[in-house]
């Protein structure tokens, strides 16, 4: 890779890192549009970048949520039993959704899905409308089945998914603290499913710069990671006294930018 893109992957690394300790969101979902940036640059085939671009992204969740998980951890604010509860669909829905459905969904319709779920999470942020608390958490079989479709849907667009699980859980009388930092370590299992199942769906394709792993390219996974492990847990320590709200706004405008971009990738890669 050349230094400017370094320098770039560096730079997103840290800001992702943050976001993912402050905001309880993974922060791979932040990444794709500037890893499409490089992987442009670097000249990797097109129909490979966008699956590159999400699947790398979702592989530095695995390191951004163990820091920022331990920083949570260490105050108590998560709730490992409906952690332990929602995991195991979680990961039968990242394994299916990152080995069969995104390996079968071409570069244009997934940059759509990527861009129309980006504004969904932008409109959540700038809103920050939280569900009335209604009910209680729903049984063994309905956790195993939320998880699952969160599972499925987090693979297909590179999310840890925060942006489903908190207000699912906010729905369902669980504390808001304690919900964002749930988010955290649930993006662990996530993130573990889908990247697993992104490598087994795509090894051995032609094409497949080197250094990649799969759909994964290490090297960028080396250096986002490299420098988000270390702001994860000022994101996760300043949660406790920023104005989280405001925050949660501006990011949510930065991802109207970003979803922007998706929109006009896909409409490349369709032909418009």
């Amino acid at each position: 890779m050349y230094l400017s893109d370094i320098t770039l992957l560096l730079l997103c690394g840290s800001i992702s890192g943050f976001l993912a300790g402050l905001l309880g969101i993974g922060g791979g979902m932040i990444l794709v549009p500037f890893m499409i940036l490089v992987f442009n640059h670097l000249g990797f085939q097109q129909e490979l970048i966008v699956h590159m671009a999400i699947a790398t992204g979702m592989a530095t969740i695995l390191f951004t949520t163990s820091s920022a998980i331990w920083a949570h951890h260490k105050h108590s604010s998560i709730d490992w039993k409906l952690v332990a509860a929602l995991s195991p669909g979680m990961v039968v829905g990242g394994l299916v959704g990152g080995s069969k459905i995104f390996e079968a969904i071409n570069t244009s319709w997934l940059s759509l899905f990527f861009a129309i779920f980006i504004v969904y999470s932008a409109v959540q942020m700038i809103l920050n409308k939280k569900p009335t608390a209604g009910r209680n958490l729903p049984g063994p079989i309905g956790l195993f089945l939320f998880g699952l479709c969160v599972g499925m849907l987090a693979s297909l667009v590179g999310a840890g998914g925060a942006f489903i699980t908190v207000p699912f859980m906010l729905w369902c009388n669980v504390k808001p603290h304690t919900a964002m930092a749930s988010s955290s370590g649930l993006g662990f299992p996530i993130a573990a499913a889908a990247t697993i199942g992104y490598m087994y769906g795509s090894w051995g394709l032609p094409n497949l710069p080197a250094g990649s792993l799969g759909y994964v390219y290490a090297p960028a996974v080396a250096c986002i990671v490299i420098v988000s492990i270390f702001t994860a847990p000022i994101g996760a320590k300043m949660a406790r006294k920023l104005d989280v709200v405001q925050l949660k706004r501006i990011f949510g405008v930065m991802l109207f930018c970003l979803a922007a971009f998706m929109f006009n990738e896909s409409r490349k890669a369709f032909g418009f």
